[in-house]
């Protein structure tokens, strides 16, 4: 009974990465099919921020991510509005700041 607990809870926990893994390749995707790095890099400002420069500005601070979500998708200054998700910025979102 014990060993199949912890097959169980190996199997949960790899689940989890892989979910994980699967959000973080969406993001960069999201990055690249919805136009952001026409306007952002990662490690130099263009129109817009670096994706590091964010990253550093927002580290450890709760709510961040729903906060930059609601900054992009509202179109409100400084960031034009997109086109795409609400789902599609989180996932792109959550990429740029967990790299």
């Amino acid at each position: 009974m014990k060993s199949r607990i912890t097959i169980l809870a190996l199997l949960l926990a790899s689940a989890g990465v892989f979910a994980a893994g699967n959000a973080l390749a969406d993001g960069e995707a999201v990055l690249k099919t919805k136009g952001c790095l026409g306007c952002h890099a990662w490690d130099k400002k263009k129109v817009g921020p670096a994706y590091n420069d964010v990253k550093a500005k927002f580290k450890g601070q709760a709510g961040a991510v729903d906060k930059l979500v609601a900054e992009i998708t509202a179109g409100h200054p400084p960031h034009p509005k997109v086109r795409a998700s609400t789902e599609e910025v989180k996932e792109a979102v959550t990429y740029i700041l967990s790299k």
